[in-house]
């Protein structure tokens, strides 16, 4: 994938939270992704855009 169009602006990730927990998200770089511990959810992030909907979240198994 290209890496400028993968990149998210850090201070954008300072205001995301997880719409289901509105807990904090970390940024998976290797996966392209903003993870939700608490809810074992990952965002993806599509041409630089988070798609911060629960419904296009993958589900994260321990």
């Amino acid at each position: 994938m290209d890496e400028k169009l993968s990149k998210v602006d850090p201070r954008l990730l300072d205001l995301l939270v997880c719409p289901l927990t509105k807990g904090r998200l970390t940024y998976d770089r290797e996966h392209h992704e903003l993870i939700s511990e608490r809810a074992k959810l990952a965002y993806p992030i599509r041409d630089g855009v988070p798609i911060m909907l629960i419904s296009e979240a993958r589900k994260i198994e321990d």
